[in-house]
């Protein structure tokens, strides 16, 4: 018998519930990072990645947006359901997954096996936080006069994410995950030497009942993407997870011009358990004030 050609995969930007290549036909290597290399790019390599540019950006934004509203007005059990059939079908891929980390991140076949666990188990956090989290932060309010007060939280709306640099995998879940179980719609830069897992999310995305547009993701250098997406207009907030030092407060000049919400970068161990600091980062508060009426000596009257 021959043998057989290897079969490369394809990597593609994911915008709109499709997978489109860049517009612009770019692309660019990946390579392994192993322990003898210190350094992303200096291994084996891997893929061709799409390297995203600025209209890439703005058709995610589009589509984006135009995901809001159904996304958005799903019940939040319903949005838990998806979430929880995200990590249902990561575990069925776990072990292309586990591969795809060890590379991206120079970790043992044993150690990217407990990351990609830990980020399955993250998916099931935040699915059991989607129909939980408006009873924490939301509720009714004591106020003096014959007046119901009660506020809710509603979500920010489309969300551009940087995901973080080195953790490639339980990082991004780990910043994407809260921001669509609340409702908004996303904008995910991956890892700039590191994206393949991210490419790879969007296909368990695309078959786990996540409505076309609710997830963007762009492969690419995070400077060139990021800025475009901190300057536009439909962009309603910005996590800068990924971004140094530099970059974030360039980033952050950009979005002041539309006054958009913007998450900080700041030093994060993944692995623990989070908080829901995300999840009330990108939600907005809606109070409604309803009369009461009068409370007389005969009993209350409208």
């Amino acid at each position: 018998m021959s043998d057989r050609l290897t079969v490369f995969k394809t990597y593609k930007l994911y915008v709109g519930g499709k997978f489109p290549r860049s517009e612009s036909g770019r692309v660019y290597e990946v390579t392994t990072k192993t322990s003898a290399a210190g350094a992303a790019g200096k291994g084996k390599w891997l893929a061709n990645a799409p390297l995203s540019s600025r209209k890439d950006a703005r058709d995610a934004v589009v589509a984006a947006r135009k995901a809001f509203g159904g996304w958005s007005g799903a019940t939040a059990y319903n949005r838990g359901q998806v979430l929880y059939r995200v990590a249902e079908m990561l575990e069925g891929r776990r072990d292309q997954f586990t591969r795809e980390v060890a590379d991206a991140e120079g970790l043992s076949k044993s150690k990217a096996a407990a990351v990609v666990d830990a980020t399955i188990d993250r998916w099931v956090w935040y699915a059991g936080w989607t129909d939980k989290i408006a009873q924490v932060v939301g509720g009714g309010n004591p106020v003096a006069g014959p007046f119901f007060n009660l506020s809710s939280p509603e979500p920010t709306g489309v969300v551009a994410v940087l995901a973080p640099q080195e953790s490639s995998f339980l990082g991004l879940v780990s910043v994407l995950a809260p921001v669509i179980a609340t409702g908004n719609t996303a904008i995910v830069v991956a890892s700039e030497n590191a994206p393949l897992p991210a490419l790879s999310l969007a296909e368990v995305l695309a078959t786990s009942d996540v409505p076309g547009g609710v997830v963007n993701v762009l492969s690419g250098r995070t400077a060139e993407i990021a800025a475009p997406l901190a300057a536009h207009q439909d962009v309603n907030a910005i996590d800068l997870a990924g971004a140094d030092e530099v970059l974030a407060k360039e980033l952050e000049i950009a979005a002041a011009d539309n006054l958009k919400r913007v998450l900080r970068p700041q030093p994060v161990d993944y692995a623990e358990t989070p908080g829901i600091d995300r999840l009330t980062a990108f939600l907005e508060t809606k109070t409604v004030w309803h009369p009461t009426g009068s409370l007389g000596a005969s009993g209350s009257s409208y």
